[in-house]
């Protein structure tokens, strides 16, 4: 229920203009009687202005609204209606509320026309607004980037723009087809490698050295020299070719590449030292401890795979979640292992020997494994194991919300970026072909009109 009134929409006006308590407003074809008072409550506003101006003076008129018409007497603005049914609401309430379908970059442009400040905005609409503004700045950086990639700067030394072409070739599939062909070679190496380290494992197609040890295939060990050639040099192109060395080393996909090489030369500088060497039993478990670290390689896929790093994001963004979900986890595992291990006291071949060791039987049960090799014997064991299970459910259920959440809010706002710039790459082949033309402009002009481009919505 509204305590003060409401704007009113009228069909006609028999109003004298000098002695105007009212003003006849056109909002695209939308008219609107708004009253003096109420817009004098903010008198830096644009209607304030426009009230406050005098009848005869036409330039200043002009220079407030689109059209006047002193016949009805009436101001004509070719501004967004339903955007300006919010605005109006400052000069009754002193807060704006963005309605739901209304772009809220573009609320603020009509905002800023009608001279009302954004503090007016509601706090649920300042953090809308600043998420669609972060939005616009991820798409900006985009295309940003994609336009480094497609400028050349002829000022810039042969050696930097060797450097930056093979960083395109190893960094970005997009760039060109012989980064895609690269990019795939990568993933088929990554998958062949994984496959070897495997099928090593296999004692039929283990071969024996001369110590009667069962070794890999020397075919398998062919193939995977091979591939760690590939790994070593795709890592070593990129080292070279990266703009921060620092900012590479570190990263935590570089630093999974690294770790997927390095064991393999570990491995051959321990075996070139000699048998001597390698027959120390801290050495062996060094080199089956490398050889374990090969299965890193696998994780290498995130780099080509954008639906694990979609994965990965969302699991950063839910450490709260995933927070709870080992808290209630923790207490029901300790909670139901110590009645456990009460319950099956009486029993006389329990197989609860300890609360600690009760932890495990808590573990599988909650998480609805069950191996069966501990179980519960007793009458109110079984009840107690019937209620850990159930409780378990619902614990591992609770969280499984918000995790998906994340993951579909991040996954859709990677597809809104890759749309965002392959529309901007579409205006830029627009532009390019009107350049052929001789209508095209010049290169800081296009930069200026693809990155002024990003303030209307998409």
């Amino acid at each position: 229920m509204w305590t003060v009134p409401k704007p009113r929409y009228a069909n006609g006006y028999n109003l004298c203009f000098e002695d105007v308590t009212e003003i006849v407003v056109n909002i695209g074809g939308v008219r609107v009687v708004l009253h003096s008072d109420v817009l004098n409550r903010h008198p830096e506003s644009r209607l304030a202005e426009l009230v406050n101006c005098s009848s005869r003076n036409n330039d200043a008129i002009s220079s407030l609204c689109d059209e006047y018409d002193p016949c009805k007497r009436e101001f004509y603005f070719d501004r967004d209606p339903d955007a300006f049914k919010c605005i109006i609401d400052v000069y009754y309430f002193d807060e704006i509320h963005i309605k739901r379908g209304i772009c809220p970059i573009c609320f603020i442009k009509e905002m800023e026309y009608w001279k009302i400040e954004q503090s007016y905005l509601d706090e649920c609409c300042k953090s809308y607004l600043s998420e669609k503004e972060e939005e616009l700045a991820e798409i900006a950086n985009k295309v940003k980037l994609i336009l480094d990639d497609l400028d050349g700067d002829p000022s810039v030394h042969r050696s930097e723009r060797c450097q930056k072409f093979l960083w395109k070739l190893m960094e970005k599939p997009e760039s060109s087809l012989p980064a895609r062909v690269i990019a795939i070679a990568s993933f088929l190496f990554i998958l062949v490698s994984s496959l070897v380290m495997c099928i090593g494992t296999i004692p039929e197609l283990q071969v024996e050295d001369a110590e009667g040890n069962l070794v890999e295939h020397p075919t398998l060990d062919a193939i995977e020299t091979a591939c760690i050639g590939w790994f070593t040099v795709e890592y070593l192109l990129r080292l070279a070719s990266s703009p921060n060395k620092i900012r590479f080393l570190f990263s935590f996909m570089n630093i999974i590449d690294f770790m997927a090489i390095i064991p393999f030369y570990v491995v051959l500088t321990l075996t070139s030292l000699g048998t001597a060497m390698m027959e120390l039993a801290n050495v062996q478990q060094a080199v089956q401890a490398l050889r374990i670290m090969r299965i890193a390689r696998i994780f290498k896929l995130a780099r080509h795979s954008s639906g694990l790093q979609t994965l990965t994001y969302a699991l950063k963004r839910s450490f709260k979640e995933l927070g709870l979900l080992l808290m209630y986890m923790g207490v029901g595992i300790f909670v139901f292992s110590a009645l456990g291990y009460t319950m099956e006291q009486s029993h006389p071949e329990t197989l609860f020997k300890s609360i600690p060791q009760s932890f495990w039987w808590a573990i599988i049960t909650m998480t609805t494994v069950g191996y069966g090799d501990i179980y519960p014997k007793t009458t109110l064991g079984k009840c107690n194991a019937a209620i850990s299970f159930l409780c378990g459910v619902i614990a591992i259920a609770l969280p499984i919300h918000p995790i998906i959440n994340n993951f579909v809010i991040f996954y859709n706002k990677q597809k809104v970026l890759e749309t965002a710039a392959k529309h901007e790459l579409e205006l830029m082949e627009l532009q390019s072909d009107e350049g052929a033309t001789g209508k095209a402009k010049s290169k800081p002009e296009q930069r200026a009109d693809m990155e002024s481009s990003h303030d209307r919505p998409q």
